[in-house]
């Protein structure tokens, strides 16, 4: 009667089935359920649920399930491992240091150990726990952002900085622990139940764009030309007033039109791109074409024909979230699609209100996650993960593909040399190599030209591809 109940269960018709072949799938479901590690719990939270949907189903591919019923648990002669303040059994257990079981944010002094070389955070007390720290709880914590919805000092464009970051003040920003830490709790269960099933994640890198500025002197219009020209004089520019001349005689290709060359690299190593539009009104921050211009708009429509995009959603909008509706709205219409992904300009980003206006506005996919300047894990992953709303404790639909690595990182911000641009993503292009995860770059089409101060960067940026896409 059990047997038959399991295959109802999966929806298996006795009326389509001969019984010797329900009863082998029944047999099947059985022994696959018996295969399913069991997690015991002793409370059932939002924050357990997320956590171990995260570790369990989207970085190590594995089958489980969680209960909070003690006895269901102690009687199962299924694979188990229990996650609790004590030890209820001599199963594998990993000690809890109770954030999973709260709600709200609140100022936590977090305590650290080094476990394998790396600095992890709550550390817990009982030798019988399977990692000397609480993974699960310092997954958490990572990945909400937990620390970004308590006070900080915001920097000159209100963003939370990388160097107030937990990450970065113990030495683990280029490292995606959450992934490392993942494929350790499997080794751990693997060494108990060597039979214990999962699949394997494979590595995958997108490259993206930022399109702020789709060209450095074209289609500016009268007025703001005849501006470039007398800020050139002002500063005695004369290399800028003489190459926007030969520009605007057709004398010479503008030198933010890349785009040529970016379909080369794609059609060379096999990309699949994500472009990002700034199509907004003119601002201080904001310096993009004019949306009503039709050669941008051939642009947009030209790339979208090889490329998946997006829409880069103005400076502004983060104190005006209206914006986001309107310049979504306009950009939809030139592409006649709808649009659901997104990246902030400057990546603005305020938790939990800027995920918030893009959740409202359909976006299913943000790519903001990262610092500006510097490069590593924001969230700690190399995995996209979807966004835990730390104000209403819910996960949403909202899913983050968070990059590693910004051309304006390693040039404006920390004023690298190429060679020593490459050697950092090389670095983090192995980090996430390691772990199967999912390597995402941050490119603008200006960085691409070859002049001035990203002379030497078009090179660069085709040895991170050949990097990227190496076996």
């Amino acid at each position: 009667m059990i047997i038959y109940s399991l295959a109802l269960d999966f929806k298996v018709s006795a009326s389509f089935l001969e019984k010797e072949t329900l009863f082998f799938v029944a047999i099947f479901i059985t022994f696959g359920v018996m295969d399913k590690l069991l997690i015991y719990v002793p409370k059932l939270t939002s924050r357990i649920r997320y956590t171990f949907k995260l570790v369990f189903s989207d970085i190590l591919l594995m089958e489980y399930e969680l209960t909070d019923d003690l006895d269901f648990y102690l009687s199962s002669d299924r694979p188990r491992m229990q996650y609790a303040p004590k030890p209820y059994s001599d199963d594998l257990f990993f000690m809890s240091h109770g954030l999973l079981l709260k709600r709200g944010t609140e100022v936590i002094d977090v305590d650290v150990v080094e476990y394998e070389g790396i600095n992890a955070i709550f550390p817990v007390e009982d030798s019988s726990s399977a990692m000397p720290f609480d993974v699960f709880s310092a997954i958490f914590y990572l990945v909400s952002r937990y620390e970004e919805y308590l006070p900080f000092v915001r920097d000159k464009h209100g963003r939370f900085t990388a160097e107030k970051s937990l990450a970065f003040q113990l030495g683990f920003l280029r490292k995606p622990v959450v992934n490392i830490w993942a494929l350790k709790i499997r080794s751990i269960l693997l060494d108990k139940y060597p039979d214990l099933k999962y699949s394997i994640r494979n590595y995958k890198f997108i490259p993206t764009y930022d399109i702020d500025s789709a060209w450095a002197y074209k289609e500016k219009g009268l007025v703001r030309t005849i501006g470039g020209y007398l800020l050139a004089l002002k500063n005695m520019d004369w290399y800028d007033i003489k190459e926007r001349t030969l520009v605007l005689l057709n004398m010479k290709k503008d030198p933010f039109d890349t785009y040529d060359l970016q379909l080369s690299y794609q059609k060379k190593y096999g990309l699949k791109p994500v472009y990002f539009f700034l199509f907004a009104r003119y601002s201080n921050y904001d310096k993009n074409i004019n949306t009503r211009n039709k050669r941008f708009r051939h642009l947009i429509i030209r790339i979208m024909d090889y490329a998946k995009i997006g829409i880069h959603p103005s400076y502004y909008s983060v104190e005006h979230p209206e914006l986001v509706k309107k310049e979504l709205e306009e950009l939809e219409k030139v592409v006649n699609k709808d649009i659901n992904r997104s990246r902030q300009h400057f990546l603005r980003l305020i938790l939990p209100h800027t995920y918030r206006n893009i959740i409202e506005n359909d976006i299913i996919d943000d790519y903001t996650m990262g610092y500006a300047s510097q490069p590593g894990f924001r969230a700690g992953i190399c995995t996209p993960f979807y966004f835990y709303d730390l104000d209403i404790e819910r996960e949403t639909n909202l899913r983050l593909n968070p990059f590693a690595v910004m051309d304006g990182t390693l040039n404006d911000y920390m004023h690298l040399t190429t060679l020593d641009a490459l050697d950092i993503i090389k670095e983090l292009i192995d980090e996430v190599k390691k772990v199967n995860g999912t390597f995402i770059s941050l490119w603008h089409n200006e960085s691409l030209s070859d002049e001035l101060r990203w002379k030497g960067w078009r090179k660069l940026y085709e040895q991170m591809l050949e990097l990227a896409v190496e076996n």
